[in-house]
């Protein structure tokens, strides 16, 4: 049986909504300017950060991260901007003594966030904390080591199937891209999408994918 679940983060259990919107204010730009670059560095497949690049040219993210912080507007994350199906199904899983972890390629301020939330998981672990990012494997085997679980019988869930789906299927693991976001809706009919093991419009499907018996 599928023993365990891990989870991204951004879009997957969070809005972004957020995130960019202080992003924009820090900048000083329109809310609606940083969006629309945004859909348009995901639509050419680029790093997202590429969007503070375009109204920035010669910014660095970390670097400006890191002022933002010490003025006192750093990351923010509250119970609102986590997904309403995320708690229930979190829970379901751990009902079911299936583990539940988080691993996203976030800062470790945002691990620090999570774990604040209280969230029903085994643990959380971001990129910032690791050291490296999706889509490099050895961001996999950060996860396999936390879960503790063979990689068939582990599902890692996200929206964004060049960084999520296709390089959890070469690290072993099954998957499961969920269409939401900008990523999920925009990638949703490519074959990288196609590739994962499920499709699901939300967490809660996952319940039944747990029933399913690992080949």
């Amino acid at each position: 049986m599928i023993e365990a679940v891990v989870f991204d983060i951004g879009e997957t259990l969070v809005h972004d909504d957020r995130y960019w919107a202080a992003w924009a204010d820090w900048l000083g730009v329109p809310r609606h300017t940083l969006s629309a670059l945004i859909g348009a560095v995901v639509a050419q497949g680029r790093d997202n950060a590429d969007a503070l690049r375009l109204l920035r040219p010669g910014i660095d993210p970390p670097a400006e991260y890191a002022a933002r912080e010490a003025a006192g507007r750093g990351e923010h994350l509250a119970e609102t901007d986590l997904y309403p199906d995320v708690r229930p199904t979190l829970s379901a899983l751990r009902a079911r003594r299936i583990g539940v972890f988080v691993a996203g390629n976030q800062s470790a301020r945002a691990a620090e966030l999570l774990r604040a939330l209280d969230l029903p998981a085994d643990a959380i672990a971001t990129s910032g904390e690791w050291g490296v990012s999706k889509p490099h494997r050895k961001f996999f085997d950060h996860v396999m080591a936390l879960t503790g679980r063979a990689p068939h019988r582990t599902v890692y869930v996200g929206d964004y199937p060049a960084v999520d789906i296709t390089p959890a299927r070469a690290a072993g693991l099954r998957t499961a891209h969920i269409r939401r976001g900008p990523w999920g809706h925009l990638w949703a009919d490519t074959p990288e999408a196609a590739a994962a093991d499920w499709r699901i419009d939300s967490l809660t499907e996952l319940t039944a994918i747990t029933e399913i018996t690992a080949p």
